[in-house]
């Protein structure tokens, strides 16, 4: 093995992820999480199903997942894997979501469709992260955004 030590990813089935945030049915927007690299990188699944609430408005004869719902599924995502790096530290209060910027919806989601929310940090500081996130189904992205978050102690 050259100079890099083997990399032991984590995942985070459901019951693990409701332990990471407070979000709760029907605002819960990720179903497990995959492939966690600490809080530098990692993939939310979302499986969009036609019984959840907002398909009954959003739009009943042609349901389409709302973009503001992915990119919350993109900010728990991210949410979620800062609060399990900090395991051992002190679990945070509150995270809250501090940014959107470059917000892209390219592709409906519609029921039946399985989201891998992909997030990547590209920086922290102090108690503050920032992630590159990409929605993707089938292989194809189908939004995107930069997000940042916060985690409050007191």
């Amino acid at each position: 093995m050259a100079d890099e030590a083997l990399k032991v990813l984590e995942a985070a089935d459901i019951q693990r992820v409701l332990t990471l945030l407070p979000h709760r049915y029907p605002f819960l927007m990720v179903d497990r999480i995959i492939d966690i690299d600490g809080d530098n990188s990692g993939i939310g699944i979302k499986n969009v199903s036609f019984n959840e609430p907002q398909f009954q408005g959003h739009f009943p004869e042609r349901p389409v997942m709302p973009g503001v719902l992915m990119i919350e599924g993109m900010a728990q995502t991210a949410g979620a894997m800062c609060v399990l790096s900090r395991e051992g530290k002190g679990r945070p209060k509150v995270v809250y979501f501090m940014t959107i910027d470059k917000a892209k919806f390219r592709k409906p989601v519609l029921p039946g469709h399985t989201i891998h929310y992909l997030l990547r940090k590209t920086k922290n500081r102090g108690s503050m992260w920032w992630y590159n996130a990409e929605a993707v189904v089938d292989g194809h992205r189908v939004a995107e955004a930069e997000l940042s978050a916060m985690l409050v102690d007191d």
